[in-house]
């Protein structure tokens, strides 16, 4: 039985307007952002980003806009693009964040279904803006982060910024229900849905979520992950804001251990994909080591019991190199987007490293369910948060079903679509179109999405989800796609095509003095896929396996776009 640890108590706030109000006058001086790339703001703290906000917003309103208009913000993670959304949000105007890695057609159609009267853009989209804003009829005003100068057809947001003051006699009324920001993620077939969400939506979800993992005004964050999705914007940039913490902006992806080193991050938000690729180097290099290898283990065993006794540092002084590559002052990995190798939670706690994983979707601002330091299970999504209602709709024998959300976090509807709005509630539901269960200690497990799930010949369920985790903690296995197949008897099979890992093969050609062949790859996928099997029941066990040449087509996000994948590939 997990023990119920007690919740933190955390300041309360209305709306979005409210939190960088109180939060400037809490931590004045303070730092709350910073680039590491030389942008044209490079660091404010919490005083200078009210006051650029303020500024920003005064521009806004001189040139044009007014409260309730939509503002579209596109480009990399950095102070003038928080500044760019804080603005809106403090000045009563609908904040529209935009993939910066989409196709020119989807940013346009983007720009055009959020009814954006103005963008404000770094100069990598500057070019194609001006020539397709002929074409966009509501957008007026294009706004540089980069341009020294505003000209006849571009502003430049230093110079706005620049042009004014920082006094206001009143800031506009806000009504924390209405619709603040529209967020647009793909949908079935890959049509765009925009998702309304309010800022008494996101502040409920910073309350909720910091009341049960402590963040404080000492945390630095680093932030990796792209600003415009939900699960970095509210919990790699609010949350830090909310909490009196800082968040830092990494140069890029490559220099992830530099720049923790550089901040001396706290806290680091990631994918499961950056901590396998962490974990599996750590362990890469222990292997390596003769001594190492040796050591290491029994050095595990014995801080798992230091720890259990109650001397918490034992890890971190045991492992001190390794914590010293991260800047030596990590104590907080969270997971999200997908779910993490329970395997990798376990090697990264087991060197001192706290890691926890939390489970959400863009509809409900994000987070609706999340892992506790002392509480957790590295198998399940985590527990509700505080005021999310979750039930589990029409559960099967095993407790499956169909995971549906009740909350002050869940979302307004989809922006100018009341059809998929009605479809997506029942009975003030939200339906997440996830299947999932509770245990016996409360924890909400994923099993998998409603739309993917195979129907086996014996009439039961099977999650390709649950294959591909499996799958996937093979190191010859990059990536992979489980989905139901007719046999030549017409009876449904689960196949799975596979992306190898080319690493992994050089790795063992050049260990084993092998040449790498088609045979040799299908001779150990096979063996690998043999393992999977052992560990699944017979229904569920993969009967067919393609070898792919090419990379699956991904979302922005990484997620496969399964709607595209052809069966048996060339």
């Amino acid at each position: 039985m997990i023990k119920k640890y007690p919740l933190y108590d955390v300041p309360k706030i209305s709306s979005i307007q409210d939190m960088l109000l109180r939060s400037a006058k809490e931590y004045s001086d303070k730092i709350a952002l910073e680039d590491l790339t030389d942008y044209p703001i490079p660091k404010a703290t919490y005083k200078e980003l009210r006051d650029f906000v303020l500024r920003f917003g005064k521009a806004l309103f001189e040139i044009g806009l007014k409260p309730r208009d939509h503002i579209a913000v596109i480009g990399e993670n950095r102070v003038q693009w928080g500044i760019t959304y804080l603005t809106a949000m403090t000045f009563n105007m609908v904040i529209v964040p935009i993939d910066k890695n989409l196709t020119t057609n989807e940013i346009l159609n983007i720009i055009h279904e959020s009814d954006a009267k103005a963008i404000v853009f770094s100069n990598t989209f500057k070019e194609m803006l001006l020539e397709k804003k002929s074409s966009l009829l509501k957008l007026k005003y294009l706004i540089s982060m980069d341009e020294e100068k505003s000209d006849d057809e571009v502003f430049s947001m230093t110079e706005l910024i620049n042009k004014q003051n920082a006094y206001l006699d009143k800031l506009p009324e806000i009504d924390p229900t209405e619709m603040a920001e529209i967020i647009f993620t793909s949908g079935s077939l890959g049509r765009a849905k925009g998702v309304m969400l309010s800022q008494k939506n996101l502040a409920a979800n910073l309350m909720a979520m910091t009341s049960m993992i402590r963040i404080s005004p000492e945390d630095r964050f680093l932030s990796v992950l792209p600003i415009h999705h939900t699960y970095e914007c509210t919990c790699g940039f609010l949350c830090p804001l909310y909490a009196g913490a800082s968040a830092h902006y990494a140069r890029s992806l490559k220099t992830v251990v530099d720049d923790l080193q550089k901040v001396k991050a706290t806290i680091l938000l990631g994918v499961p994909l950056l901590y396998d690729k962490m974990f599996k180097r750590i362990y890469k290099g222990i292997q390596e080591d003769k001594l190492k290898s040796k050591i290491v283990p029994p050095l595990v065993k014995l801080t798992n019991i230091a720890d259990a006794i109650g001397w918490k540092s034992a890890k971190k002084i045991v492992f001190g190199e390794l914590h010293k590559r991260f800047g030596g002052s990590i104590r907080l990995f969270i997971a999200g987007g997908a779910a993490p190798d329970p395997k990798v939670a376990k090697g990264l706690r087991e060197f001192g490293f706290n890691f926890v994983q939390g489970y959400g979707l863009t509809e409900t601002a994000p987070i609706v369910a999340l892992n506790r330091l002392y509480a957790f299970k590295d198998n399940a999504a985590g527990l509700p948060l505080p005021g999310v209602q979750i039930k589990i709709n029409n559960p099967d024998q095993d407790g499956v079903g169909e995971i549906f959300i009740k909350g002050d976090n869940v979302m307004l509807g989809y922006y100018k679509n009341p059809k998929l709005t009605q479809e997506a509630f029942e009975n003030g539901w939200f339906k997440t179109g996830d299947l999932g269960f509770f245990d016996e200690d409360g924890f909400l497990h994923i099993a998998g999405r409603k739309k993917n799930v195979i129907i086996a010949n014996n009439g039961k369920n099977v999650f390709p989800e649950e294959i591909e985790d499996l799958l996937n903690r093979s190191p010859f296995i990059q990536e992979c796609m489980v989905y139901g197949e007719k046999d030549e008897k017409h009876d449904e099979v689960i196949a799975v095509q596979i992306v190898t890992d080319a690493e992994a093969f050089i790795e063992y050609s050049e260990k084993n003095n092998v040449q790498i062949t088609p045979e040799l790859v299908n001779n150990i996928i096979s063996e690998e896929i043999k393992k999977v099997n052992k560990e699944l029941a017979n229904y569920k066990q993969i009967k067919k396996f393609y070898i792919r040449e090419t990379e699956f087509e991904k979302t922005t996000t990484q997620k496969i776009k399964r709607y595209l994948v052809q069966q048996q590939p060339e």
